[in-house]
């Protein structure tokens, strides 16, 4: 179950119950007779949960990274933080915007609801926003038919589940106001074909052995790992909408497995 869910589901419990105990039940109480333990657990969390509650539905909330798709501007095992209204306030649970702020830009790393699982949250960095026409052929990146500056930075080798050490080149990349690091390996392939979806807006993109190249709809943004030959993105399942969009991720509060990460902006 959605934890936000939860949240609120304590929420309610916990309020429906002060309340209760304050305009029908303490009236009953004789003088000096203790309140029920339920009510008095109510009545003390209520207060917490209200305020975490607020907190990770309106301004922050807590996510760990689970794969290498970001590597190396996350690690597996980096607890990050997100803003949650930089794009805009949002309604918990249904995820509606009632105030817009901000669009989403080139560059951005983006925490949002999986399209094929809205269930699950993925963070992939903001490639393409409404409009744009963005190809991936032969491992570099054009937006709009320019080609985004690529810099090489030598090899980068990290290690993945199962102790196999993976060989990549390290590229610092521009996209519009942002510089970040990713991965490349030429011995793959640009996109593995036999796992590209049917995704909606599928009629948008085009595929050879060599690129990809997709319009992203109104409304929608085109998202890629920074490990590129490692991420399942946009060029497999699709477009963004949004409506899937949860915040903008911005700092890494722990990593328990490499403390020097502590603190580092994303």
């Amino acid at each position: 179950m959605d934890f936000a869910l939860i949240l609120f589901l304590l929420l309610l419990v916990t309020g429906g119950v002060s309340l209760l105990d304050r305009y029908a039940l303490s009236a009953k109480r004789a003088s000096g007779v203790v309140e029920p333990w339920w009510v008095e657990y109510a009545k003390s969390f209520f207060p917490v949960i209200l305020i975490v509650f607020c907190i990770r539905s309106f301004l922050v909330e807590p996510f760990k990274i689970p794969s290498g798709s970001m590597i190396p501007t996350l690690q597996v095992g980096d607890f990050i933080l997100v803003n949650k209204f930089t794009y805009g306030i949002r309604l918990p649970i249904i995820n509606q915007k009632l105030v817009q702020l901000n669009d989403p830009q080139r560059g951005d790393v983006m925490v949002f609801h999986y399209p094929e699982d809205p269930s699950v949250d993925y963070i992939k960095r903001v490639v393409g926003v409404p409009g744009d026409v963005i190809e991936y052929r032969h491992k570099h990146l054009s937006i709009n038919g320019v080609e985004q500056v690529q810099q090489s930075v030598g090899q980068y080798n990290y290690l993945e589940s199962g102790l196999n050490i993976v060989h990549t080149e390290k590229y610092a990349e521009t996209l519009g106001a942002v510089t970040h690091d990713m991965l490349v390996n030429p011995d793959m392939p640009n996109v593995h074909m036999g796992s590209v979806a049917e995704f909606k807006g599928r009629e948008n993109c085009s595929y050879d052995e060599d690129a990809v190249r997709c319009t992203v709809p109104q409304g929608s943004y085109f998202m890629m790992g920074d490990n590129r030959d490692n991420s399942r993105d946009s060029r497999y399942w699709g477009f963004v909408p949004d409506n899937l969009i949860v915040g903008k991720a911005f700092f890494v509060w722990m990593n328990f497995s490499d403390m020097k990460r502590i603190g580092l902006s994303i």
